[in-house]
């Protein structure tokens, strides 16, 4: 089974929303399948047909966040350097063509997210930011064409 790298706070937030699965979700929707129940007739019944359907989608993210959390690796951030890009650090690029800054965190696939600016080691971008230093330039493809970059900054938010 291959192990994915994660932050700490990557790896609570995931706790987090498993708990809240487990506590909050679960117990809602089993009350909205009786409450659906007690209408009469269940072969046509709206609202527990979508009950039945949100239980299964309720049930299906409990599992993917089991899995997630059983092939996850926290990394301590405490111990980087900030001399090359590295998992977890925060990178500052510049488009070459456009000239334009963007500023990454790269995370493990679990906790990327593009509105935060958190990017997944294993994304395209990240995979050819890996081992970088600062003033060096990156090309990589992407489904719009290949971008080149510069490495503007590298630091670590511990």
């Amino acid at each position: 089974m291959d192990k994915f790298p994660i932050t700490k706070a990557g790896f609570e937030n995931l706790k987090k929303e498993l708990e809240r699965l487990n506590r909050v979700d679960v117990p809602q929707n089993i009350k909205d399948i009786e409450e659906a129940r007690a209408h009469g007739d269940i072969s046509e019944n709206a609202e527990y047909a979508a009950a039945k359907e949100q239980q299964s989608f309720i049930q299906g993210k409990i599992q993917e966040i089991q899995n997630n959390l059983a092939t996850s690796v926290v990394i301590d951030l405490n111990n980087l350097s900030d001399e090359k890009v590295v998992f977890g650090t925060t990178v500052t690029i510049e488009d070459i063509d456009s000239g334009e800054t963007t500023q990454y965190q790269l995370v493990g696939p679990f906790e990327s997210d593009i509105s935060k600016n958190k990017i997944s080691v294993t994304s395209p971008i990240g995979k050819a930011l890996i081992g970088k230093e600062i003033g060096e330039e990156v090309s990589f493809r992407t489904p719009g064409g290949t971008r080149s970059v510069e490495v503007l900054d590298i630091t670590i938010e511990r």
